[in-house]
């Protein structure tokens, strides 16, 4: 009986522990927050940021200058959420999908929601200049893109997860060739030119009002992804598994891809195409807190917040123009993958 106390009291030990890492998280994502007021081409002081934030929070008269309240509120504190949300929400989808698939390099665009996504996008682009109507047509072509490669899995009886990857593989490559023939004949002057910087990932023209809109799906998808987050560990052991506990392997699939490609379809929809957030962001954190998807989740949540947050602000202070999103995150996550798999390779031939 004490053996088992012990046993359990280690347990309990390893899970406060654990717990207290993402409380720890916390503290570099707020301290990240509010120095990256201070970054950008205006110069705003310290004390400025306080009295706007007092004027707004406490309805107090506000004594900062019309254009610091402009700067603060409506490009930098939108742009600051932008990156925090979306780097939460495709790390937190790539977290699932590895579970999902229990394959350490599927990623969230990996059932054909980008590549659906940036076809929408180029198509709203040719026909209008409408950023609203850009960010519908690609949230809902994203959509659509994953619906496609779902219903053509469905089709093969006894349909494994690899097989739905091989689908999603397939619809990509049929979105991609269908967004080369758009740029094939886009206006080379301006909308080419359009085109391209959107697929390459920014967020200099995000505004309030997108991120209220992405908001709503977004929360939704990664609340019902922390709800069944210990679900998701028992659909890793296999589905066999999954069925001896009582768990409904093909419902909780459904869900996690539905909740997954709406949130990753929100994300790509405002900022375009961001690359390896989803793939790599889940190797650190697991690299932190472990495998455990009850803990893994929502520290995914807080460092990919962090870490796209800290890559726009280099984005906009590297050099005097703005370098792509999706530049700077392959620059940084390529390499760190690399690393990745020749320690992982390592770690095999020396166990």
């Amino acid at each position: 009986m004490s053996k088992h106390l012990i046993k359990w009291n280690i347990r309990d030990k390893i899970q406060e522990d654990k717990v207290s890492v993402i409380f720890l998280l916390l503290i570099p994502l707020i301290c990240l927050f509010f120095i990256s007021f201070f970054i950008g081409r205006y110069p705003i002081y310290p004390q400025e940021i306080i009295m706007a934030m007092a004027s707004k929070l406490f309805h107090i008269p506000s004594m900062s200058t019309p254009a610091v309240n402009t700067i603060i509120f409506d490009i930098r504190l939108p742009r600051i959420l932008g990156a925090m949300m979306v780097g939460a929400a495709l790390s937190v989808a790539g977290a699932s999908f590895q579970g999902l698939f229990r394959n350490p390099l599927v990623s969230p665009d990996k059932l054909g929601v980008s590549a659906g996504a940036g076809f929408g996008a180029a198509l709203a682009i040719v026909f209008s200049t409408s950023a609203i109507l850009i960010q519908s047509s690609a949230f809902i072509w994203g959509l659509i893109a994953v619906g496609m490669t779902y219903l053509i899995g469905k089709k093969f009886k006894g349909t494994s997860m690899m097989t739905l990857v091989l689908c999603g593989i397939i619809v990509s490559s049929l979105f991609i060739a269908f967004l080369a023939m758009i740029k094939y004949i886009a206006n080379p002057n301006d909308q080419l030119q359009s085109i391209v910087f959107w697929l390459l990932g920014s967020l200099a023209s995000v505004t309030n009002q997108d991120i209220i809109i992405v908001a709503l799906p977004i929360t939704i998808g990664t609340l019902i992804l922390l709800m069944i987050r210990w679900r998701i560990n028992i659909l890793s052991m296999g589905e066999e598994e999954a069925q001896t506990l009582g768990v409904n392997p093909k419902k909780i699939q459904s869900i996690i891809i539905i909740c997954c490609t709406l949130i990753t379809a929100a994300s790509v929809s405002i900022c375009g195409i961001i690359a390896w957030v989803g793939l790599v962001i889940p190797h650190i954190t697991r690299m932190i807190v472990g495998p455990d998807h009850k803990i893994l989740l929502p520290a995914s949540i807080i460092v990919g917040a962090f870490f796209l947050l800290l890559v726009d602000d280099l984005a906009r202070s590297l050099t005097t123009t703005e370098i792509p999103l999706g530049l700077l995150t392959t620059f940084i996550g390529a390499p760190f993958f690399i690393y990745l798999l020749i320690k992982t390779s390592e770690s095999k031939k020396w166990s």
